[in-house]
């Protein structure tokens, strides 16, 4: 499964499930142990806008695709990650805390092709939304092609022991003389509207108070489910093909300045919420 949303019009379209899935990847995996209150993670999104019916439904829903597991907390429900969770964020956090997340992994191009029938479209859902975290877009019916060498093993490893043998087919391809890949990149990604993305996210984050009247626990969430939904969009073309002025790197030093501020003030915000 992919730790970010399906693709929207705005990368700060924020749901409840990548909200909670920033949330879980920021503070808990590998950093908390124990179960969280159902109340603890409803204030931290009320805050950000979610009602809690959305944010008990997203919790339930998280249970059911195997992320999360209910724990009975006194007279309240707590909820911690599950071995598939804590894999699934950890594979997100490499790219989220990664020194280059808008290079390409390599060179050339990594071609994928996959048949999972119909009765499995939950698997085959899945399967594209890891697709697309990766990189992946659609080339022509069935082929999908990602920038570089895509460790497509790690890329799907949470999803490739529920799939049926000889479901996937994967290749590593080079441009061919004489065969430019400009026009292939140009049918398979929407450059201008990846650029939009960058832009639309430096918008808002470069202002100082764009989260200055939340708490830091929140801002941090929404901070990190933003560059969430921006590493989806951008699939680490090569800068060739990008354009002049490409505002990936701008990006880039903004989240990690922003990250950087809310770091304190965040985790001393999740200490007092779970004390």
């Amino acid at each position: 499964m992919s730790v970010v949303p399906s693709a929207d019009s705005s990368v700060l379209t924020r749901k409840p499930r990548q909200l909670l899935l920033a949330f879980f990847g920021e503070f808990v995996c590998d950093r908390y142990f124990e179960p969280l209150r159902a109340s603890v993670l409803i204030g931290v999104l009320e805050s950000a806008g979610v009602a809690a019916s959305a944010v008990r439904t997203n919790l339930d829903r998280m249970v059911e695709s195997g992320m999360l597991e209910r724990r009975r907390l006194g007279r309240e429900i707590g909820f911690e990650l599950t071995t598939h969770g804590s894999e699934v964020l950890r594979e997100a956090s490499g790219r989220v805390n990664g020194p280059a997340p808008f290079e390409p992994q390599g060179e050339g191009w990594t071609l994928v092709t996959f048949s999972v029938p119909e009765h499995l479209r939950d698997l085959r859902h899945r399967l594209r939304a890891a697709l697309t975290w990766s990189g992946f877009a659609v080339l022509r019916d069935g082929l999908w092609i990602a920038p570089g060498a895509v460790e497509l093993a790690a890329a799907l490893g949470a999803i490739i022991p529920d799939l049926p043998a000889g479901s996937i087919s994967g290749f590593s391809a080079t441009e061919l003389d004489g065969f430019p890949m400009a026009e292939a990149v140009r049918v398979a990604w929407d450059i201008e509207g990846i650029r939009a993305a960058h832009e639309e996210f430096i918008a808002h984050w470069e202002r100082e108070d764009a989260a200055s009247d939340l708490p830091a626990v929140t801002g941090r969430t929404l901070l990190v489910a933003d560059w969430l939904a921006l590493l989806r969009a951008d699939p680490r073309l090569p800068r060739a093909y990008m354009g002049d002025d490409w505002p990936a790197d701008r990006s880039f030093e903004l989240f990690t300045r922003r990250h950087r501020e809310f770091a304190f003030p965040a985790v001393r915000d999740f200490a007092g919420l779970v004390a």
